[in-house]
């Protein structure tokens, strides 16, 4: 999703590219550490790109991603639903043609569409499904052996969290190059803003927030014909097994800020939330405002707040308090004796982040960002457990926790029951 301060500028050129990889190449040639293994197809190093999930998102990460960098392509897709890929196709074709080469015996549709793409003859796969699906596909595309980008949160609930830290542990011994949807991490204003905060600039944070407060979303009216299983995907941002609710599919960039700042993860959540505005049954079972306020092993709090309500006041940002100053990362600001501003160039971060990754794997050094956003998924589902239960919850009892949301399996004809709408001080904390 876009963030309000985001600036554009056109996508790094095919020059701009190979000067910047061919820097990173000679420095790991230079350090002793070997020739760069030929990681790619055919011994080559094209970038054949495997979409799982041809939705929006995913849409737009497959042009982000052909687009980074040289020798990308787009070679084989996957999605529950054949219209959605003939939409990205189309879409994907008319901003980089000659990077789409997905004829249709690497259109792969069903719910096992996941496991054709991984098995086709890609090397870097993107993961853009409803994020309940997230932990299966990783693991796959792991076991696999593919590099990966994987969109954010990575998973909805407590298994899922678990299996995900065991296959950041997996990709390392691998040495598999995983790349993660929190974007900000590759832009240039909050990359130079934290520099600053690391630095001392604000001194010792001891407060912080995290805002993100907007309107409401898309919903689709459940059509004719629909089985429960087909409405709940086409409508998945409604359905907590599907979504995490949206503290955790949307708020978990503003989280993953803090978390940043504070080189750490909160260990205590308590929240208050509800659904006072979506009440209808076509907003399935999720709440539209959350406020949580989460607490540091150092004590330090976080005032948390996320809202999806038509005719609110709107904000998508963070603000840290810090001993020697402020600091609002989204703004790129820092006031008090050592107040800074960012001046410089900003980028276009969902392009970066696929640049950055592609340039690692070329070089023959693949970084891995995954426990990162493990953790704040995490830090996400903790807040709404703490809201959904009206309890106090920590990290350990959110991390062990034996809810599992997602469906052991599916089938299209299924009877899929909506989950009834959390109640604080009812709903049991598992």
């Amino acid at each position: 999703m876009t963030t309000p301060n985001e600036k554009e500028k056109p996508h790094p050129t095919r020059r701009e590219f190979l000067k910047s990889s061919t820097a990173v190449v000679g420095g790991v040639v230079a350090a002793g550490l070997g020739t760069i293994p030929a990681v790619h197809a055919a011994g080559s190093d094209e970038i054949r790109v495997g979409l799982i999930g041809c939705g929006g998102r995913g849409t737009g990460a497959a042009e982000d991603a052909v687009t980074a960098a040289p020798g990308g392509k787009l070679v084989a897709v996957g999605d529950v639903f054949k219209d959605r890929i003939t939409n990205c196709l189309a879409q994907v074709k008319k901003a980089a043609a000659d990077k789409v080469d997905v004829p249709e015996d690497r259109q792969f549709v069903g719910l096992d569409a996941f496991e054709k793409v991984i098995g086709s003859d890609v090397n870097y796969i993107i993961l853009a499904t409803p994020p309940g699906f997230r932990p299966q596909h990783i693991k796959a595309a792991v076991a696999a052996g593919k590099h990966i980008f994987c969109e954010k949160p990575v998973a909805v609930d407590g298994p899922g969290i678990r299996t995900c830290f065991e296959v950041y542990e997996q990709a390392k011994a691998k040495g598999l190059g995983i790349g993660v949807g929190t974007q900000r991490h590759h832009q240039n204003g909050y990359v130079a803003t934290m520099k600053q905060i690391h630095a001392g600039a604000i001194g010792q944070i001891v407060a912080a927030r995290a805002y993100w407060n907007q309107g409401p979303i898309w919903v689709f009216p459940r059509e004719a014909g629909w089985t429960d299983l087909e409405w709940q995907l086409r409508n998945w941002y409604y359905f907590t097994w599907l979504c995490g609710d949206h503290i955790v599919e949307q708020h978990v960039h503003n989280l993953d800020v803090v978390n940043w700042a504070m080189k750490a993860h909160p260990v205590r959540a308590v929240g208050l939330g509800g659904r006072q505005a979506r009440t209808g049954p076509e907003y399935g079972c999720i709440y539209d405002h959350f406020a949580v306020d989460y607490e540091y092993e150092n004590g330090v709090h976080m005032m948390s707040m996320c809202r999806q309500i038509p005719n609110c006041a709107d904000s998508v940002s963070e603000a840290l308090v810090g001993s020697l100053g402020n600091c609002q990362p989204d703004k790129y600001t820092i006031t008090g004796p050592k107040a800074w501003r960012y001046r410089g160039e900003n980028n276009l971060p969902y392009v970066q982040e696929h640049t950055d990754l592609i340039a690692s794997i070329r070089a023959g050094k693949p970084y891995n960002e995954f426990k990162e956003v493990v953790e704040t998924t995490l830090t996400a589902i903790m807040g709404r457990m703490a809201t959904y239960t009206g309890k106090a919850v920590t990290w350990e009892q959110a991390l062990s926790s034996e809810e599992s949301l997602v469906p052991a399996s599916l089938d299209w004809n299924m009877t899929l029951p909506v989950a009834p709408v959390p109640m604080p001080g009812q709903t049991e904390l598992r």
